[in-house]
């Protein structure tokens, strides 16, 4: 089982939850509408297994933190966490 990456983030609007698939045009994506709270980690866990993944055992989020226009930062922050993650065990995709 290949193992991927799944980041979440925010410049202040709402949520997104994506699967970064090299290679791929498209990558999973979920989009919560809101922007305040942060979600939460079960619905993290509940969206992935939604898409079809599952975070890899051992795994935790981190986050960091990005300017708006790359370099620049005096920018609105881009907030990024990200979670190794893998297919969910029996899914054939």
């Amino acid at each position: 089982m290949t193992a991927l990456t799944a980041q979440m983030a925010s410049d202040g609007g709402p949520w997104r939850l994506y699967v970064v698939l090299f290679g791929e045009s498209e990558w999973p994506t979920f989009r919560w509408e809101r922007s305040a709270p942060v979600p939460t980690v079960a619905e993290r866990r509940a969206v992935l297994a939604g898409l079809g993944y599952e975070v890899a055992p051992g795994a935790r989020w981190s986050w960091i933190e990005d300017s708006k226009v790359y370099g620049d930062d005096g920018t609105p922050v881009v907030l990024i966490a990200a979670v190794d993650v893998r297919e969910q065990e029996g899914n054939v995709a």
